[in-house]
């Protein structure tokens, strides 16, 4: 396995590129540590997938470099840099038998016969194709493809880092669940560096100890899940982690007070954030608290979801979501409280630390 450093990688898909917008892929300087799972979470178009392909050789960077433990590698060919990737549409042989689509990157590597066999029966086992293994690859379904592809980047044991591509995108929602288990368990088993490419916030949550978050084509944050869900670095991750996610409502603050239209907002400490640009106030729907008491709102819609209930409101006209618990009532007079806890400020999209004037959390 190998620790990777990005050394102000930046690409862009035209010659001749200057400006920042030019760019699909702005400068990111990080480093995936040595045997790290991290998932790259963001919408379509981000440049998510330009930095994996970076990162595997498909792409090389318009400026900076790529290191492998220190080395060099930003000019050597995928096969050079010994990495596995996985498509999210599945590249098979379909002439070849299960089994045989798993043995060819061992044999082809001159791996001993009997440690294909236990590699091979291994893996076959993990993504449930024993029953399969001797038969073609042409009569498969789609996901069972997928499987196979999925397999043929966990065989070997010598990579220095494996990829994946959105990988489960054909697979029944049961199997995802199961598979992005398996590659958990994998992971602490033998310690893969793991970086793996998803759109969606529960593939990247439940297989990450990582999220690298991308908006715009720039890293936005990093964290853990815990992290990303109650302190979000930028209002993006707010917005994109989190069903519903953070609500972001335009604020004025005068020391420990944010104003929103005409009503006032106690805030856990007195930020610098006067003077820095469009200030928003960020509060997440599991900390605003519905009650006869606090701010009034004016109640637009209410979504039962079975385990608890989504709130729709407005404050002077700002849409906000609240969550309740199955069991709670809406007063009939309904006013919102926003838990301390809860409560991040932003200055420009970007989170300001409520203790410490000016700077960056």
């Amino acid at each position: 396995m190998a620790r990777i450093d990005l050394d102000h990688i930046r690409h862009a898909y035209s010659p001749n590129a200057t400006k920042p917008e030019d760019f699909a892929l702005k400068e990111v300087h990080h480093t995936f540590e040595d045997g790290g799972a991290y998932a790259l979470l963001g919408p379509s178009g981000c440049g998510k997938t330009t930095l994996l392909n970076i990162i595997s050789g498909l792409l090389h960077p318009s400026h900076g470099k790529l290191l492998f433990n220190g080395r060099d590698v930003t000019n050597l060919s995928t096969q050079e840099r010994n990495i596995a990737q996985v498509f999210q549409f599945p590249v098979i042989y379909d002439t070849m038998t299960v089994y045989d689509n798993l043995a060819f990157p061992l044999r082809n590597r001159g791996v001993p016969e009997s440690e294909v066999d236990r590699k091979v029966r291994e893996i076959i086992k993990m993504i449930d194709l024993e029953s399969w293994a001797k038969r073609r690859a042409r009569g498969l379904t789609a996901d069972q493809k997928q499987k196979i592809s999925l397999g043929r980047g966990l065989v070997r044991s010598d990579v220095n880092a494996i990829l994946f591509d959105e990988p489960l995108t054909v697979i029944d929602p049961h199997m995802k669940w199961v598979l992005r288990s398996q590659l958990k368990q994998l992971h602490r088993q033998f310690g893969y560096t793991m970086v793996y490419v998803t759109h969606d916030q529960t593939e990247a949550l439940t297989f990450a100890d990582r999220v690298v978050v991308m908006y715009d084509g720039q890293i936005v944050q990093i964290g853990t899940p815990a992290e990303l869900f109650e302190k979000p670095s930028h209002t993006f991750v707010g917005y994109f982690i989190g069903s519903p996610g953070m609500n972001v409502l335009p604020v004025t603050v005068e020391g420990t007070r944010a104003k929103l239209g005409g009503q006032i907002i106690e805030l856990p400490g007195a930020p610098a954030a006067d003077g820095q640009g469009q200030v928003e106030l960020g509060i997440r729907p599991e900390y605003v608290r519905v009650g006869s008491e606090g701010i009034p709102v004016q109640i637009r819609k209410v979504e039962d979801i079975g385990r608890h209930k989504v709130v729709r409101a407005a404050i002077e006209g700002k849409e906000i979501a609240a969550i309740l618990t199955e069991d709670e009532e809406l007063p009939a007079n309904p006013h919102v409280r926003f838990d301390p806890a809860g409560i991040n400020l932003y200055a420009n999209s970007w989170r300001v630390n409520v203790a410490e004037t000016g700077r960056r959390a």
